[in-house]
């Protein structure tokens, strides 16, 4: 199972850190690992596609298309992760008795959801 860890910005490994930031370990060879990557690569090379398209003078109607698709295909990556982080993070901590990541996840669902 993916492992979350908290690193402070101090080094003093304190978790209230205001400068701490959450790390989660992925497991490079797993299918999830590989089809989040994969995603965000295709849609790396949708922005450069995008970028060309401008440099090309081209329509401005083809190009709002384009940028529709990109918008379509990360929002298509936000549900994937979202699920994964439901199914690991969100239910271990919660056995583990932080309910306060739920409360987390509803900020985040918040933020996701504009």
């Amino acid at each position: 199972m993916p492992e979350e860890t908290t690193s402070c910005c101090h080094g003093d490994g304190e978790s209230s850190c205001a400068g701490c930031v959450k790390h989660k370990h992925r497991d490079k060879a797993s299918k999830e690992y590989k089809c989040l990557v994969s995603r965000l690569k295709r849609i790396e090379g949708q922005v450069r596609g995008v970028t060309k398209m401008v440099e090309d003078d081209r329509y401005c109607v083809d190009i709002l298309t384009q940028v529709s698709a990109i918008q379509s295909a990360l929002n298509s990556f936000n549900k994937e992760l979202l699920a994964q982080h439901i199914r690991t993070c969100v239910v271990d901590d919660i056995r583990e008795g932080h309910d306060e990541v739920v409360d987390e996840l509803v900020a985040t669902l918040q933020k996701v959801m504009k």
